[in-house]
């Protein structure tokens, strides 16, 4: 998992590289998760995520709390997670995650995106058999508690990978786990940093430096689109980005 990981790490980096972004992203799935959960954290497990998610990036407390606030609110904003499928140039299978309260302009957005880029946009089930969603838990490390450890406990909750530093415990399973992983982590007091939920390709797909830049430039123009909340392909990390 190391190598995946440390690509989707700095490629999320680089997408959340604006502070803004970054607090409009978390903020339209926290309005998602009090609506579907309800505003109290200690009732809601995605949102208790989320709010570790927020702290991690430096969102402001007070700024959390309005956007509970005001998802809350019946006039509030209803932004539906959607997945757009298609493929880039050479090939690349690509899987989009949208927040939007418009999917006739989002769709409209990403099709003009793809077809300017060498791309198209697909129907759902285009690309979508060729990923697998997980969710990981970045955890702060517990004083007697070793890698092999969470590894006997967790893996009856369903984690699958395992990953350590100095810093974190990164722990993996499939996304219908996360529940069952993030209850076990809370219940025995471990500190979860930071959550994500992610589409895993089961192969990726190597590109020339040319290649590539071709697909990069794809991604980038998506990414800059308010509706789009996350970009995952099939293409095979360069040695530089690892």
């Amino acid at each position: 998992m190391g190598r995946a990981f440390e690509y989707r790490k700095a490629r999320k980096m680089k997408r959340w590289g604006s502070m803004s972004r970054t607090f409009t992203k978390i903020g339209k799935e926290i309005t998602m998760a009090v609506k579907a959960g309800g505003p109290d954290p200690t009732a809601n497990s995605r949102l208790r995520a989320l709010m570790a998610n927020a702290k991690a990036a430096n969102m402001p407390k007070d700024t959390v709390e309005r956007a509970i606030k005001k998802a809350s609110d019946k006039d509030a904003s209803d932004y539906k997670e959607v997945i757009y499928e298609g493929f880039a140039p050479n090939g690349i299978a690509v899987l989009v995650e949208t927040a939007t309260d418009n999917t006739t302009r989002t769709v409209a957005n990403l099709r003009n995106y793809f077809n300017k880029k060498g791309g198209s946009l697909g129907n759902s089930g285009t690309v979508s058999f060729l990923f697998s969603h997980k969710c990981y838990f970045h955890v702060a490390p517990k004083d007697g508690i070793t890698l092999d450890d969470l590894e006997l406990e967790l893996i009856d909750c369903g984690a699958e990978d395992f990953d350590m530093d100095e810093e974190e415990i990164v722990i993996g399973g499939a996304f219908e786990s996360n529940n069952e992983i993030q209850k076990y982590l809370e219940d025995n007091g471990f500190t979860i940093n930071s959550s994500e939920f992610v589409y895993e390709p089961a192969e990726y797909k190597e590109l020339t430096a040319e290649q590539t830049a071709q697909v990069e430039a794809l991604i980038e123009l998506v990414e800059e689109d308010d509706d789009v909340q996350n970009v995952f392909t099939n293409m095979q990390a360069s040695e530089e980005e690892e």
